[in-house]
């Protein structure tokens, strides 16, 4: 079993104005086997924790840790990251002009994996996986995400992920753009990941309708750059009913009593 635990992680950006802090003593460990819901606002700070442990330069970590079995992960190069096992499905993923989805995914899996996977064995894998996320085959020679619509890129980051099987996947917001019917064919893909490799999975949404296909253990919510209340699934339900109201408004006295006791 792996453990992802992040411990009172403070992150700031710097923006015209000056420095924001945008993440505020986020705590919070994961292990594989187990699915985590990320709920809460838009601006909370959900998207920033992901890209905080992808690697991004954009954020400034000002303290506390994040550590993959024992590991330093914020001492980690994001390529680093990604051959010790964390994965990221983007909100927006890129398009990637004169680089074919063959050549990225093999070129990566290498990368991963330290050799080169057997063709054989590589292009059944890559061909059962297409089929099962609806990929056309056809995309295999197109380049990187060029042209996709939004489905069609969340398939193809989740076709990564099938195939990369890392040891824990953060999922930003990955059901945005959504119809239906790829919502249910993306939650098969992060379910049969889940099943193959003993994956754990931080699931990162607004809403609780990807949660009726990927079922969480645990839902955490985030409001301020914080985690204000944690619970099993039926925490998602009860956000469902109630929405985020009552979070933002204890926010917000939170802060006027802050800034009252500094004045």
């Amino acid at each position: 079993m792996s453990t992802l635990e992040i411990k009172d992680l403070h992150v700031s950006i710097d923006t015209e104005q000056g420095t924001k802090e945008i993440l505020k003593g986020v705590s919070l460990t994961i292990r594989t086997g187990e699915t985590h819901a990320i709920m809460g606002p838009n601006g909370s700070g959900k998207s920033t924790l992901a890209s905080t442990i992808a690697g991004h330069p954009r954020y400034n970590v000002t303290g506390g840790t994040i550590t993959l079995d024992g590991e330093d992960v914020l001492a980690m190069s994001v390529d680093e990251r990604a051959r010790a096992g964390l994965f990221l499905a983007m909100q927006y993923p890129v398009e990637v002009p004169g680089v074919t989805m063959t050549n990225f995914l093999r070129t990566a899996k290498t990368a991963i994996d330290g050799q080169a996977p057997a063709l054989r064995t590589w292009t059944k894998d890559v061909k059962a996986a297409m089929q099962q996320l609806r990929i056309d085959a056809d995309f295999a020679q197109r380049n990187v995400n060029e042209g996709f619509s939004g489905g069609e890129k969340k398939r193809v980051e989740i076709l990564q992920l099938e195939l990369f099987k890392p040891k824990f996947a953060v999922l930003d917001e990955t059901d945005s753009g959504l119809d239906v019917d790829a919502l249910k064919v993306v939650s098969e893909g992060v379910n049969r990941a889940h099943a193959a490799g003993n994956m754990g999975t931080l699931l990162i949404t607004h809403y609780t309708r990807i949660l009726r296909y990927i079922k969480p253990e645990f839902v955490h919510v985030f409001v301020d750059g914080q985690v204000v209340e944690e619970g099993g699934p039926e925490l998602a339900d009860r956000l469902e009913e109630e929405g985020y109201d009552r979070y933002a408004k204890g926010a917000g006295a939170a802060t006027i009593a802050a800034a009252a006791a500094q004045a």
